[in-house]
């Protein structure tokens, strides 16, 4: 950039700076926290156009300004510079045929995972919570949306594509090839353990997994179930309204959750007893893979009174975005709005917290350093199946239905 540019550029912020000076002292302008962010912002630019080392690419500055501010905000929200939104367009329009069945959020400003769906190209991979993506192709995934890596991450059957990630406990990346196949149609596992006990696993709330549940929860009544296990560990997939409707089966009065923004009018689902399928005692069981509409249901039954949470603290995620256009082609994915849980608490900020914690021991975590991690089962040996069977064996008389 030469001088006579810098000084263009120089003169151009300031007289936007200026403008947002006038603004501001006549009240139309935005609040005196965001006046003083600006004015910094303008003095950091002056900074690097003038003292830097070497003569700064200002398109190169600025986007990676705008990626970090949204990066700064929360996992889901996200910056596409003009090029990048173009590509996202793009690739948006035609859905793909395969893809790697992994939920991801970001880490230390890299793509990571939360869950894989079963059978998914993700878990044959041997991609686990925690993991970090640092590239994807060739693609580091710096400053990436969520949104871009997940259409990386999607495309014809059989397509290979190079990961490069991080595991827990190690600093080197390891090569990680991914083949791209069609999803298996998401299930919902059932199983009948001892006694008069019930299991139920749900890794994806796609539509109709409400409906589904129902049916399941019918038939299990009928065999003489008294007691249910729903497992929502690894569940990180999914509709926020399957979460609600799924709710709905256990919860007979009181709130399932609340949608909450600063420009979002306030969205309260509310318990409905003419849903209800199940009165009799449940325990859910949850741990850091468990996120989104899984966290809506596990919330709704804890803080209802209606069963037990046992495991670990879910992941944090359920909320709402909103893609916004801008004028010079780039785009805005915002979080405009948090689920809440019927106490009050905001999930991407609290999680769902369990009501009987079964912490890993050392064993478990080693083994997710140096092997495929073992899917959630319906086994007794398993310390959070164990812990929920003796939460059950003791818990109250079923519900009568309102």
């Amino acid at each position: 950039m030469s001088s006579f540019t810098r000084n263009i550029v120089i003169a151009l912020t300031a007289v936007v700076f200026g403008f947002v000076a006038v603004g501001y002292v006549r009240g139309r302008s935005v609040d005196d926290k965001a006046y003083r962010a600006l004015t910094v912002y303008s003095e950091v630019l002056e900074h690097i156009q003038r003292d830097y080392v070497d003569e700064p690419d200002i398109h190169q500055v600025t986007s990676g300004a705008l990626h970090g501010l949204l990066d700064s905000l929360d996992a889901q929200s996200s910056y596409l510079s003009p090029l990048e939104y173009k590509d996202y367009e793009e690739k948006s329009t035609s859905p793909a045929k395969a893809g790697a069945g992994v939920a991801l959020t970001k880490r230390f400003g890299y793509i990571s995972v939360i869950a894989t769906l079963p059978d998914s190209p993700a878990q044959k991979a041997g991609l686990q919570i925690g993991d970090i993506i640092e590239k994807i192709g060739d693609f580091t995934t710096g400053q990436m949306g969520i949104e871009q890596a997940d259409l990386l991450l999607s495309g014809d059957p059989g397509t290979v594509v190079k990961l490069s990630v991080i595991r827990r406990g190690k600093t080197e990346p390891q090569e990680v090839p991914l083949t791209l196949a069609a999803l298996p149609a998401p299930k919902v596992i059932e199983d009948k353990l001892q006694g008069d006990v019930a299991y139920i696993h749900i890794a994806d709330f796609t539509p109709g997994t409400a409906k589904q549940l129902r049916e399941d929860l019918e038939q299990f009544a009928h065999q003489g179930a008294h007691k249910l296990i729903l497992d929502l560990r690894d569940s990180a997939f999914g509709a926020d309204s399957e979460g609600v409707a799924a709710a709905q089966l256990f919860v007979s009065s009181g709130t399932i959750t609340s949608l909450k923004g600063q420009t979002v009018t306030p969205v309260v689902s509310a318990a409905d007893p003419a849903k209800v399928v199940w009165t009799q005692p449940v325990a859910v069981l949850i741990g850091n893979g468990t996120a989104g509409p899984a966290e809506i249901v596990a919330s709704a039954i804890a803080d209802n009174h209606r069963g037990e949470t046992v495991g670990q603290r879910s992941y944090g995620v359920a909320s709402e975005q909103k893609l916004i256009q801008l004028d010079d082609g780039s785009a805005l994915i915002l979080t405009i709005a948090n689920y809440y849980t019927p106490a009050g608490k905001e999930i991407p900020v609290d999680g769902v917290t369990p009501t009987k914690e079964v912490m890993p021991t050392p064993d478990d975590i080693a083994s997710l350093t140096d092997q495929t991690p073992v899917p959630p089962s319906s086994s007794p040996s398993d310390p959070v199946v164990k812990k929920a069977l003796e939460v059950l064996q003791g818990a109250p008389p079923a519900q009568k239905a309102a």
